[in-house]
């Protein structure tokens, strides 16, 4: 199945795809559009996927683990390869809209989801995984309430920017490999909420969260190791007043930070401009 916007202006999708599908082009989502298990989509660099808003029926799933608003559900596997010169964008149809004017790609039990050099901005949570495997690398996500959210999913994400999100990246469970991206002006940087396990967290520029760089969900006894981590600063108790964690509550475990970065991690982030 070829869907390209190139030649015929925008292309307008909702319901569900099958097969082999290609996007290019301008792509409208209306409502929940779902891409069936046993599927591929491929998405052309420069692609525009704008998600509008849903009209009365095409919200088919609004509870979580899916959010308001329109969304794009993989349960095949999905690879939108943009480049530097051409990203891939993922965003509103209004241009002006708030965080959370759409609901998410929402990853569900995909054995492949593959961005690189995309843009993701405006959602509810702009990339969501379950039961999923993840490779997300040079991509910007900004103005989103959560940048990227997973679940009990094999997480690659290396040299991204995420930037003015609520969360930059909220997790439970996983074994994520968080790597050389910066993450910065979020109100949290990073939001564990249950239970994490074989995390590796490190070689990251986490700079100036506006509420907390490291939030612990109730469900967080566990110390997590976060070392070689860059935080703005050297002062430990600077550092440390950026935990929320059993420094704060004594249920909680604690952020394993030292050692620290000593400076700004060379490479860390996107090396595209947006």
């Amino acid at each position: 199945m070829f869907l390209g916007g190139c030649l015929g202006g925008p292309v307008l999708v909702s319901g569900s795809l099958d097969g082999d599908v290609f996007w290019s082009g301008t792509i409208r989502i209306a409502g929940d559009v779902v891409l069936s298990e046993g599927s591929r989509l491929v998405i052309a660099p420069g692609t525009r996927v704008m998600f509008l808003p849903p009209r009365d029926g095409q919200d088919q799933w609004t509870d979580h683990p899916n959010f308001p608003g329109s969304e794009l559900i993989i349960r095949g596997r999905v690879v939108a390869e943009g480049t530097a010169e051409s990203p891939i964008e993922f965003r509103a149809g209004d241009p002006a809209a708030a965080p959370g004017s759409w609901g998410a790609i929402n990853l569900e039990g995909s054995p492949e989801a593959v961005f690189r050099y995309c843009r993701f901005s405006q959602a509810d949570s702009a990339l969501h995984g379950r039961d999923s495997v993840v490779y997300v690398e040079h991509s910007l996500f900004e103005d989103n309430l959560v940048g990227i959210r997973f679940n009990n999913t094999q997480l690659l994400a290396e040299k991204n920017l995420l930037r003015r999100n609520g969360s930059a990246i909220r997790f439970h469970f996983g074994a994520p490999v968080i790597c050389l991206n910066e993450l910065a002006d979020n109100q949290r940087a990073i939001f564990i909420t249950s239970h994490p396990r074989d995390v590796r967290i490190e070689h990251n520029n986490i700079l100036r969260s506006r509420e907390y760089s490291v939030v612990f969900g109730e469900e967080v006894p566990e110390d997590v190791p976060l070392p070689h981590n860059y935080w703005g600063t050297m002062d430990p108790a600077v550092i440390e007043a950026g935990f929320f964690d059993g420094r704060r509550e004594a249920h909680l475990g604690r952020v394993e930070y030292l050692p620290p970065a000593p400076g700004p991690v060379e490479g860390a982030g996107i090396s595209w401009t947006p």
